[in-house]
């Protein structure tokens, strides 16, 4: 499956994921998603990345449908929410996610915010992937604090761990830790939710021109050669192609290297902070046209 326009990683569960793939967070369900999903792979993407609470399931399984490309060669990720947690609600919320997706199975399932019954959760993503529901699962938003709390109880390692990543939030110390398991890192927020600063970094903008790049394209290539699976969104076709064009250059040692000096440690949202599970089960109801 690996090629030079659709390189792949390979997982600890032997799976290869595609590279680089599509983004769907914030695209509406009103024809958005179906339509900015349908140029990507028409473009070539083959990893559409989407969640129960993206509210978006659908379009993106019709999308996917009506591509034309063969469902194998399409590796689509969707997200299990909070309100569903615990072994029972997490196997009906899978079934229900492969409805709306209308699929046969889904090829990456995660833990989408680590609160709560999360072994009750991991546990039913565990029989789904022995009944073929699902290929891979993983979890997402798991900072070492949080994967130390839950990991340990989980008959399966991950496949992944989603978290913010881009070159001012580098999680090194979460790096080193899944490192020991194989367990690959992907990037949520890639290109920084588009941070201007991160953008005009002299650094960046030098390595843009040197490599007739624009700034972002040097930030993916950057994150694809350290090893991170990466999903820019955009509803721009033009950009939607360009982020995807950043296999026909490679950044050297060096650049890596000071690319690397760029880390602040930090990102934008914190897993660890109290209040978070609060806050987030408010800010989404999964179930409000049940």
């Amino acid at each position: 499956m690996t090629t030079k326009t659709n390189p792949t990683i390979k997982l600890n569960d032997g799976n290869e994921i595609p590279a680089i793939g599509f983004g769907t967070f914030q695209i509406p369900d009103d024809g958005a998603t179906y339509q900015a999903v349908k140029d990507a792979l028409a473009l070539g993407y083959r990893h559409i990345d989407t969640a129960v609470a993206y509210f978006n399931e659908d379009e993106v399984g019709r999308a996917v449908r009506d591509s034309g490309v063969s469902r194998d060669q399409i590796w689509v990720t969707s997200k299990l929410w909070l309100q569903d947690y615990g072994f029972e609600a997490a196997s009906k919320a899978i079934d229900r996610s492969l409805e709306k997706l209308g699929l046969d199975y889904i090829d990456l399932y995660l833990i989408h915010q680590p609160y709560g019954d999360v072994p009750g959760a991991w546990q039913a993503m565990e029989a789904a992937k022995r009944a073929g529901k699902i290929r891979s699962i993983g979890v997402s938003n798991m900072t070492p604090t949080i994967w130390q709390k839950f990991v340990p109880q989980f008959e399966t390692v991950p496949a992944v761990n989603q978290v913010e990543f881009n070159p001012y939030f580098q999680q090194r110390p979460l790096r080193q830790l899944l490192t020991e398991k194989d367990v690959k890192l992907e990037a949520w927020a890639p290109l920084g939710q588009g941070n201007q600063s991160l953008f005009g970094e002299p650094l960046i903008q030098q390595l843009a021109t040197k490599y007739h790049k624009d700034a972002g394209q040097i930030i993916l290539r950057f994150e694809n050669q350290e090893g991170v699976i990466v999903f820019p969104k955009s509803v721009h076709e033009a950009r939607i192609k360009s982020n995807r064009e950043i296999f026909d250059f490679e950044l050297t040692v060096d650049e890596v290297a000071q690319l690397r000096t760029l880390d602040m440690g930090k990102g934008r949202h914190n897993p660890d902070a109290p209040g978070v599970q609060e806050m987030l089960l408010s800010a989404f109801d999964v179930h409000a046209n049940d």
